[in-house]
């Protein structure tokens, strides 16, 4: 089976994929784009940033789906969820907090609150429920590492069995409703 492990930047996909290959082949979106030569441009104007071809990496994807029939493959990047797979899970963030955590990168300004109001927007599990049925969420705002490793895991297990674990399924985040009035701050340089 195909896992896509995707969410804003900051969520947490990098660090729980690397726990999770202790149980699992794990691979970036950004490494297999690499490798089977799905990429459009290596660098923007400040030379930080991939510009991956999705449907050249989809289509390719495709063509290997067979060998992971009695295996887990997790793909693990913010576009994961763009790709084949047959079951997606989207780390989400309060936005306060990952206010907090990209700030503590060298991002601009710009880009944080970008990536802020795209997890306010709940952007990437749209775009998640647009191409799969099988789609489920967990909030890692107040969860380590291990305890969101566990879940995926849990997630994975349960989906092999053709099973659905319900209580992670979407809907339950909300937030704009968890935030209130302070919008407008979290969205503001």
């Amino acid at each position: 089976m195909i896992v896509a492990l995707s969410g804003t930047p900051g969520t947490g996909k990098t660090s729980v994929a690397d726990h999770l290959s202790s149980f699992y082949e794990v691979r970036s979106v950004s490494d297999l784009a690499k490798k089977m030569d799905c990429i459009l441009d290596e660098e923007d104007e400040n030379g930080k940033v991939l510009v991956i071809d999705t449907e050249c990496l989809s289509k390719k994807i495709s063509s290997f789906r067979g060998k992971y029939k009695d295996e887990v493959l997790v793909i693990e990047g913010h576009l994961a969820h763009l790709l084949p797979s047959d079951v997606i899970i989207v780390l989400r963030c309060n936005p306060i907090k990952l206010k907090e955590r990209l700030s503590k990168k060298e991002w601009t300004t710009e880009k944080v609150l970008e990536n802020v109001e795209a997890e306010l927007l709940d952007v990437i599990l749209v775009e998640a429920l647009e191409t799969s049925n099988n789609v489920y969420e967990i909030d890692t705002s107040d969860k380590t590492i291990k305890k969101v490793s566990e879940i995926v895991v849990e997630i994975i297990e349960v989906v092999k069995r053709g099973k659905e674990l319900k209580n992670f399924k979407p809907g339950k985040i909300d937030w704009i409703a968890e935030v209130g009035e302070k919008v407008d701050e979290i969205t503001r340089a």
